[in-house]
C-alpha cells in the first residue's frame, strides 16, 4: 500500500502526521463552520428580518417570499464556483484556494451587515444585497468541497470516514454558533434585531476571517496532490475534459445524491424556521434555540457517523440515513404543524440534528471517492454544487410556495418534496464508484 493511498507522507514521523492532521482538520472545520454560521444567519433573518429591512413591506407575504428569495439567489452563483475553484483546486492545488473561497465568503458575510436599509436608499438595498449574496456564493461554492478533498487527501489509513467528516462538524459548529448567537440577541423578543441588533452577528464576524485565514495558510498541500504534480504529462490535461471524458457516472452520482441530500437538509433547518414563523406565529426565540439543540445533538452525532463510515462503509450510512429520513417525512411535518415548541424541538432536533448528519458525515469520504486525485476538487465541486443550487435553493422556497398557494396553508406537498429527495440519496448511493479509486471501503 503505497503513501497515496494511505493519504500519509513516508518520511514523517508519527508526530509530525499528528501535528499536520491537527491543522488540516483546524483549517476544515473552521471553513465550513464560517460558511455555515453565514447561512443559517442568512436564513433566519431572510425569513424574519431582511423582509422588514431591504423591501417594500407593504404586503408582508410576498416581502418574506422576495426576502426568502435572495437566500436562493446565493446558489446560483454556487455551480459556477464549484465548477471554477473545483478546476483551480486540481490544477494549482487544495491549499491555494481554500484560501481565496474563505476570503470571498467571510468579507462577503461582513458586507451584508454594513447594507442601508430600503428606508435609506430604496431599492439599492436589496440590489447590494443580491450583489453581495452572488459573489458570496462562489466562494460558498467550493468550500464544502474545497474542505472535504483536503480532509480526505490528508486521512490516515482506515480513516478516511471519520476525517472527511470534519467539515460536516464544522457545519454544525456553524449552526451552533449562529443560532445560539440568535438565541442570545432575540431573548427579550424580535425589537432589538429589527432595531438594527442583526447587523451584529454579520459583522463581527470578520473576527473568525482573521482566524481563519490564519489557520489556513499553516496547513501542507495534500500528499496526494503533491504525488500528482510528479506525473506531468497526467498534470497538463485538463481536469474539466478528463472528468467528461472518463468520470461521468462518478459526476451523476455526486450531482444526484447532493440534490437529495440539500432538499433534506434545507427543508430541515430553513423551510422551517419560515413556516414556523409566517404561519405558526412561533417566536424566533424557539426556532433558534431548536437549532441550538439540534446542533449539539449533531456536534455529538458527526463523529460518532464518521467512526460508522471506518466501520461499515460511507456508502451503508448514507443510505440509512436516506431511509430513515423518508420514513420521518410525514412525522417531521406532523410535529411543526403543533406549533409546539416541545415538538418543535423534538423535529428540527431529529432532522437537523440526526438525519441530517448521518447523510452529511459520510459525504466527505463517499463524494471524494468517486472521482481519482487528477479530477477530485473539480469532479467533487461540479457534481456537488450545481446540484446544490437546485435544491438548496430550490426545495425551500418551492415548499413555502405551496404552502403559500394552498388555501389551507397545507404542509402535504412538502411531504412529498421530503419523500422524493430521501429516495434519490438512497438510489444514486447504491451506485458508488469509488471502488475504481480508492483502496479502502470508507
Amino acid at each position: 500500500m503505497t503513501a497515496v493511498e494511505t493519504g500519509s507522507t513516508a518520511a514523517e514521523t508519527p508526530q509530525q502526521t499528528k501535528k499536520r492532521l491537527r491543522k488540516v482538520a483546524a483549517a476544515t472545520i473552521f471553513g465550513s463552520m464560517l460558511e455555515w454560521y453565514d447561512f443559517y444567519l442568512y436564513a433566519t433573518m431572510a425569513a424574519i428580518v431582511f423582509s422588514k429591512i431591504f423591501f417594500d413591506n407593504s404586503d408582508p407575504k410576498t416581502a418574506t417570499l422576495m426576502a426568502f428569495s435572495t437566500f436562493a439567489i446565493g446558489f446560483i452563483a454556487r455551480p459556477f464556483g464549484g465548477i471554477l475553484f473545483g478546476y483551480l483546486g486540481d490544477k494549482f492545488g487544495r491549499k491555494q484556494v481554500l484560501v481565496l473561497t474563505f476570503c470571498l465568503m467571510g468579507v462577503c458575510t461582513a458586507l451584508i451587515g454594513l447594507i442601508p436599509s430600503y428606508a435609506s436608499i430604496g431599492i439599492w438595498a436589496p440590489i447590494l444585497l443580491v450583489v453581495i449574496r452572488i459573489i458570496q456564493g462562489l466562494g460558498a461554492g467550493a468550500e464544502l468541497s474545497g474542505a472535504a478533498v483536503t480532509s480526505y487527501e490528508h486521512a490516515s489509513e482506515g480513516k478516511r470516514g471519520s476525517q472527511g467528516a470534519w467539515p460536516a462538524l464544522g457545519l454544525n459548529l456553524g449552526l451552533l454558533l449562529s443560532s445560539l448567537t440568535i438565541y442570545l440577541l432575540t431573548i427579550n423578543g424580535n425589537e432589538f434585531l429589527l432595531a438594527g441588533g442583526w447587523r451584529i452577528p454579520f459583522v463581527c464576524s470578520i473576527v473568525l476571517v482573521a482566524v481563519g485565514l490564519w489557520v489556513r495558510n499553516s496547513i501542507p498541500e495534500t500528499p496526494e496532490f503533491n504525488e500528482l504534480k510528479k506525473d506531468a504529462p497526467k498534470a497538463q490535461v485538463s481536469p474539466l475534459k478528463a472528468l467528461l471524458k472518463n468520470d461521468l457516472k462518478g459526476l451523476g452520482v455526486v450531482f444526484f445524491v447532493a440534490i437529495g441530500y440539500n432538499a433534506l437538509s434545507y427543508i430541515f433547518k430553513t423551510f422551517s424556521l419560515a413556516y414556523l414563523t409566517q404561519y405558526k406565529g412561533v417566536d424566533v426565540h424557539v426556532t433558534s434555540l431548536s437549532v441550538t439543540i439540534a446542533s449539539l445533538i449533531a456536534i455529538v452525532a458527526v463523529p460518532f457517523f464518521g467512526w460508522l463510515c471506518d466501520k461499515w462503509s460511507s456508502k451503508t450510512v448514507l443510505v440509512l440515513g436516506g431511509v430513515f429520513s423518508l420514513l420521518f417525512a410525514y412525522p417531521f411535518l406532523a410535529l411543526l404543524n403543533t406549533g409546539e415548541s416541545l415538538m418543535i424541538y423534538i423535529a428540527i432536533g431529529v432532522g437537523t440534528g440526526i438525519l441530517a448528519p448521518m447523510m452529511f458525515a459520510p459525504q466527505g469520504s463517499f463524494l471524494s471517492r468517486q472521482f481519482p486525485t487528477a479530477t477530485r476538487s473539480s469532479g467533487f465541486g461540479t457534481g456537488r454544487e450545481i446540484g446544490t443550487a437546485i435544491a438548496g435553493g430550490l426545495a425551500p422556497l418551492g415548499a413555502l410556495s405551496l404552502v403559500t398557494a394552498s388555501a389551507t396553508h397545507s404542509t402535504d406537498g412538502v411531504v412529498i418534496i421530503l419523500a422524493v429527495a430521501a429516495v434519490l440519496v438512497v438510489v444514486f448511493a447504491l451506485c458508488d464508484q469509488g471502488r475504481k479509486h480508492s483502496a479502502f471501503k470508507n
